[in-house]
């Protein structure tokens, strides 16, 4: 509305300080969304009464607000008829807008509308974190500069934003799963709202087999969520979880969001469906024994054609390592050992720690497990490695 996603950002955040202010004091409103919005509209009116060559905004903001407190009508009337009932999908679709490259869109979105900071970003995208900085003070700019309104997309634009979309919720879920940073081994409200826009989304584009796909992955990844954490929050891996915590609920429905997809997509599979099939060979396991670790590591060489990635192949060395023998996933983690994406990636260390053990070779996995602590950015799993390290 303000066509300047800087000034928009500096509004709300306008908004969210007069809400502290306030709402200790006269309680939470009915509607906290919409008085947000209120008061973050008025904030702009202030803004534009102080710019003279801003007058033709002021009338057009001002008219907004005589027609009803905490109301969007023209907004909403948009998004009502596209069916887009989640306030924050619509904002993540709207910030993934054409103008941007499609990193641009990712980072943008994820620093306003998930709430991550710039180093988690950074280290989602296994990049330094200035560069994630300058790519999203350009993509201010480049939406600035084109004096883009925020309005919803409709027909194919939405679905040529859809990729953006599945990107931001994919990250945002795994930043809650797996916190880069902090005391806490899981953020799992960044997790829930994940999961939530991922259901909307496919409520709304039900022929999508990558939004079914990404659904699938989210619930079975979800369902391993209380069982991720001992008793004082200390990381429990997956073959050692009790699977009898896992939620079975949403299990079955990962695996009927899987089954739709693979319907969808006449069997093929894309990023997200190829991703969740791993998850569901973990999920349909009843023991770590009877994991089918083979087709796993088939379904990471089919993931690696689809987007050629240094993390998968991490993760396809790992799984051909169950399925093969240790020997064979430390030949091929050695393969990255050079990779610059991969230099300050503590899992790399880590994984090739664990295979070293298994390998009887303790002194060179004491090594790689106090480097990976060295690098993780996160409380609860440096204190992992590092007691893996000792017991070395």
């Amino acid at each position: 509305m303000v066509r300047d996603v800087g000034l928009a950002e500096e509004l709300a955040q306008d908004a969210l300080v007069a809400a502290l202010e306030q709402w200790p004091e006269t309680g939470v409103p009915r509607n906290p969304g919409a008085w947000l919005t209120t008061t973050a509209k008025r904030r702009a009116i202030d803004h534009f009464r102080r710019n003279e060559n801003l007058g033709r905004k002021l009338d057009e903001l001002g008219r907004e607000q005589r027609v009803g407190e905490g109301v969007l009508p023209d907004f909403d009337a948009v998004l009502d008829e596209e069916h887009i009932e989640d306030d924050l999908l619509r904002l993540v679709f709207t910030a993934c807008h054409p103008v941007l490259s499609t990193q641009a869109r990712v980072a943008l979105t994820l620093r306003m509308l998930g709430g991550l900071t710039t180093d988690e970003i950074a280290r989602a995208f296994l990049v330094k974190e200035s560069t994630i900085a300058q790519r999203i003070v350009r993509a201010k700019k480049s939406l600035a500069d084109g004096c883009v309104p925020f309005e919803v997309p409709v027909g194919e634009e939405r679905v040529a934003r859809l990729s953006s979309v599945l990107e931001v919720i994919y990250l945002v879920f795994n930043e809650g799963y797996s916190a880069t940073r902090g005391d806490d081994w899981m953020r799992p409200a960044l997790c829930e709202d994940a999961l939530r826009l991922g259901r909307v989304l496919a409520g709304l584009m039900p022929a999508e087999p990558e939004v079914h796909g990404l659904v699938a992955l989210l619930e079975i990844q979800a369902s391993r969520s209380a069982a991720r954490t001992g008793p004082n929050g200390e990381p429990v891996l997956l073959m050692e979880q009790d699977r009898g915590r896992w939620d079975q609920l949403l299990i079955r429905r990962g695996l009927a969001a899987l089954a739709r997809s693979e319907e969808l997509a006449g069997g093929a599979y894309g990023p997200y469906s190829a991703q969740a099939a791993i998850a569901a060979c973990h999920a349909r396991a009843r023991t770590p024994d009877e994991t089918d670790w083979g087709r796993i590591a088939a379904l990471y060489a089919g993931l690696a054609q689809i987007t050629p990635s240094p993390v998968i192949e991490l993760n396809r060395a790992v799984a051909v390592s169950m399925a093969s023998g240790p020997a064979a996933g430390l030949e091929l983690v050695d393969r990255l050992l050079d990779e610059p994406a991969l230099k300050a990636y503590h899992l790399l260390p880590s994984v090739r720690g664990d295979l070293l053990v298994k390998l009887g070779r303790s002194a060179e996995a004491k090594t790689e497990f106090e480097r990976a602590a060295g690098l993780t950015g996160n409380a609860r799993e440096r204190t992992l490695l590092l007691d893996r390290a000792a017991s070395c």
